[in-house]
Formats: C-alpha cells, structure tokens, sequence
C-alpha cells in the first residue's frame, strides 16, 4: 500500500493552492492586458499605445492579487484543516521543481525571440511584450504542469 495520499480524496493542499491562484490570476490578468492594450490601440497601431503603464499596473496587480487569493484561500482552508494549512513536504517541493523546469523552456523561447526581435531593430513593444508574454506563458505552462502532477503524480 502507497503510503502517498489519494489527492481526489483529501484537501488541495497548501502549494497545490497557490498554484491554482497563480494559473487563474495569470489568465484574468493577461485576458485584461490585452484587452486594454488593444482598447488603447482604437484601431490604430498597436506599437503607438503607451503600452509600459499597463504593463507595469498588471504585473503589480498580477502579484498582489495572486498573494491576497492564496491568503483568503488559506484562510477558508485554515477553517476546515487548522493542522495541515501551511504544511508542504518533499513531493511539493519535486512537483515545485518539475514545473519551473517545464515553464523554463518558454523563457528560454521568449529570451530567444527578444534577442531576434532586437537583432531586426523591431519597437520596444514587440520586444517587451514578447518577453512579457513569455514570462506569463512560463508561469502558465508550469502551473498546468504542476497541477497536473498534483492530480496524477510524478513519474
């Protein structure tokens, strides 16, 4: 018999919480970017929108509202298992592991893309927006990884 918990059967916990607020967090806030950056462009060029204030407001709300969703999060968790709320142990930290060396691989793509982008002399908003999203993409594609070896384990 497994001594590994059947994650269908017990609480999400702690890091596999954080995870979940930081995957919704980053689809709401890119959704919201994009859809203001394009709101700003009117039709015109997007190249011409003053794009760094919005960048720069949905990182800042990007990071506060993932911790203030982990924290109400822990807090209802709290109320239903006061004695395993903030505990995390040697498989969190490996599927920690797994998923930013699977979320690297993107950063590595969009680092890659910045410095072809740089070599043509392309505007500063396709530069930093292609490492902007490539962060994202990063933290996206890890957390899927990670929930997903949450619900079927490493292997």
């Amino acid at each position: 018999m497994s001594n590994i918990p059947d994650i269908k059967e017990s609480l999400v916990v702690y890091e596999e919480r954080n995870v979940w607020a930081g995957l919704g967090v980053t689809a709401i806030a890119m959704t919201v970017y994009v859809f203001v950056v394009f709101q700003q462009a009117a039709g015109g060029p997007l190249v011409e929108v003053d794009w760094w204030p919005i960048m720069a407001w949905t990182i800042g709300a990007s990071i506060a509202a993932s911790i203030v969703v982990s924290v109400v999060w822990g807090i209802f968790a709290g109320m239903r298992d006061p004695d395993g709320v903030g505990k995390s142990d040697q498989r969190d930290r490996d599927i920690a592991h797994m998923g930013g060396r699977v979320g690297q691989a993107f950063m590595v793509v969009a680092g890659l893309g910045v410095i072809v982008l740089s070599a043509f002399e392309a505007d500063w908003f396709w530069i930093a927006n292609t490492m902007f999203f490539g962060f994202a993409l990063s933290a996206f594609v890890g957390g899927v990884a990670q929930v997903i070896a949450y619900r079927r384990g490493l292997i």
